[in-house]
């Protein structure tokens, strides 16, 4: 686990004892259900700060509660105190505050929660000491304005809403300034009430969230290969009730809630009014949907396939949660330009026959792995090329993802995606567990893996696998720009000291824990995207059931300028045999300028 969390410890500190500049706090020793429950804050949208969010986005809760049990059972020790630069009436304003709170603006004190030594309480309340003032001040702030919340009931933000700027600014320093005792472990059990003592909205923050029992009808399993949930629930929001954003050149479109409620959901919806959606893009008061919702892949989906997934999302739990509309300029929002697109670009496809069960080797297999690409799994929205009016186009180029600015590799291209060179073995662990020996699945793939192809069962991966394998390969593109990169002296240098240590002095990495760079065709695409959105923004591989516990890769976008980030990704692009352009410091702020604040 020291090896996996050295991507959280490049910010936190060794140890996670904090780190050196006083912003990134201290998670060594706190309560194991406090840290789990910030971790899942981050990822879910309750606490917001882009770098944290990307780099947890593809974790799941057992690798959560891993990550939090290995920092929570650390114990090193706390550095000493830096005097508060605060006068005498701000220093005892604050002792006040933490020790005594204010009864008649329903303050409690600090020491009514987080233990009569401030140093917390079992399960998940964390300690106060050993805290930079400077982080102190934002995170109360945070809760004030709503830049860091939980899981209702929130105290914290009942609590933070209640003190003045001034109240903030004397607690934070008073609590700066205190030495950490020698036993700094959380406390078993919170002191008793007193006649100070305030009520609270809540006991405690929830431990976990229960894990609630789903259904498995195979429209359960067609649910999770089509990815509905991950692109029909807001980050943070109810499962499946809509309003993600789906980014488009031309603005976003917001998905829709596609649970059972009857007001705003499918549930008073027919068979036939999802199968017409599916298959003709037409909502059920037969409205023209808009294709970010990839009815252009859906078309090929069966009607007993539709039927099955109608089927289970009836049983989804009803949300009353309203559409919202979507985010683009007019004439683009019109029924009309939709009508108009839909005669340029758009046919109802016949309905595929296969269905999900076993399959046989040979031609039948092949036809469900293209049955699976084509229809439910829609690949193509992504790794296919589009047209100006982002239409698909057919050609096998690849495709830079509106927003983010991630690259989808062709899968014809053998420079770039095709696994025509992958074994049928390799590519179906690929699929369901987001790495092989030559590959490893980041960025948007990792979503894709973590959320819908992990749950493919064996003879469905395998289908999928001979499919890709088999798909006609094109001309190999050029890697980078005619003029391969040269090795500057900075991005060695900058190489030796950030990089070497995992991925090798060499670029040979190491086998199953870091990809090698050296013959990295993801490091060798004439698109720089993905790597420098790597090395921007860090993260995990997908966790999964078959790879549940992944290493990581901390970002360097706060550690690292642009020119510094452009050098040491066109060593790389040049090193060990690489023929791969240059990167420029453009591209870098390029990218820098896209990722979420």
């Amino acid at each position: 686990m020291a090896q996996r969390t050295l991507a959280c410890t490049g910010c936190h500190g060794d140890q996670g004892r904090a780190g050196p500049d006083g912003y990134y706090p201290r998670l060594a020793g706190k309560p194991a259900a406090y840290l789990v429950q910030q971790l899942r804050n981050f990822r879910d949208g309750r606490r917001h700060y882009g770098p944290m969010t990307g780099l947890l986005d593809s974790l799941d809760e057992a690798y959560l509660q891993a990550l939090a049990d290995y920092f929570s059972g650390l114990s090193v020790p706390y550095p000493l105190p830096k005097p508060a630069p605060a006068s005498t009436a701000e220093q005892e304003r604050g002792r006040q505050l933490v020790r005594e709170g204010k009864l008649a603006q329903g303050l409690p004190a600090c020491t009514q929660c987080h233990g009569l030594e401030l140093t917390g309480v079992k399960p998940d309340i964390p300690g106060l000491l050993g805290l930079p003032g400077d982080y102190l001040n934002a995170q109360l702030g945070g809760w004030q304005t709503g830049q860091r919340g939980t899981s209702a009931p929130d105290c914290m933000a009942t609590v933070a809403k209640r003190l003045s700027a001034a109240d903030i600014h004397a607690v934070s320093l008073w609590l700066s300034a205190q030495p950490v005792p020698l036993n700094a472990h959380p406390a078993d059990h919170k002191p008793p009430a007193t006649r100070a003592h305030v009520d609270l909205p809540c006991a405690k923050l929830p431990a976990s969230e229960p894990a609630k029992a789903e259904p498995q009808p195979r429209g359960a399993y067609l649910a999770r290969l089509g990815n509905c949930a991950h692109c029909h629930t807001a980050r943070g929001g109810a499962a499946y009730a809509g309003g993600r954003a789906i980014d488009t050149p031309f603005g976003a479109v917001l998905s829709s809630n596609i649970t059972s409620d009857r007001v705003h959901g499918l549930g008073a919806w027919t068979a036939d009014d999802f199968w017409r959606a599916l298959h003709h893009g037409e909502s059920k008061d037969g409205h023209l949907l808009n294709p970010a919702f990839p009815y252009t892949s859906f078309t090929r989906v069966s009607r007993a396939d539709a039927d099955a997934l109608f089927a289970y999302l009836q049983t989804v739990p009803a949300q009353p949660q309203p559409n919202q509309p979507h985010a683009l300029p007019w004439p683009l929002n019109t029924q009309l330009a939709l009508r108009v697109w839909r005669t340029l670009y758009f046919s109802p496809a016949p309905a595929a026959a296969l269905t999900a069960g076993p399959v046989p080797s040979g031609t039948a297999a092949w036809l469900r792995g293209e049955y699976l690409v084509q229809g439910l799994g829609h690949c193509m929205e992504c790794h296919g090329s589009r047209n100006a009016l982002g239409a698909l186009t057919g050609a096998r180029d690849g495709y830079v993802l509106p927003g983010s600015q991630w690259f989808a590799p062709s899968l014809n291209d053998p420079a770039q995606a095709s696994v025509a060179a992958w074994s049928v073995d390799e590519t179906a662990r690929f699929l369901q567990t987001g790495v092989n020996s030559k590959a490893l699945a980041s960025g948007p793939m990792a979503d894709v893996v973590r959320h819908g192809t992990q749950y493919l069962n064996d003879a469905d991966a395998s289908a999928m696998a001979q499919y890709l394998r088999a798909l006609l390969p094109q001309s190999p593109s050029a890697a980078g720009n005619a003029a391969h990169a040269t090795a500057a002296p900075a991005g060695v240098k900058l190489y030796e000291k950030h990089c070497a240590d995992c991925h090798g002095l060499q670029g040979q990495g190491r086998d199953s824990v870091y990809p090698a760079l050296a013959g990295n065709r993801a490091v060798l695409l004439a698109n720089s995207n993905n790597l420098v959105h790597s090395v921007l923004g860090g993260g995990f591989a997908a966790a999964t059931a078959g790879h549940a516990r992944p290493y990581g890769m901390p970002p360097f976008m706060l550690e690292l300028g642009d020119s510094e980030i452009a050098a040491v990704l066109s060593y790389v692009r040049s090193a060990w045999g690489n023929r791969a352009g240059a990167v420029s410091e453009f591209d870098v702020n390029k990218l820098r300028r896209s990722r979420a604040p």
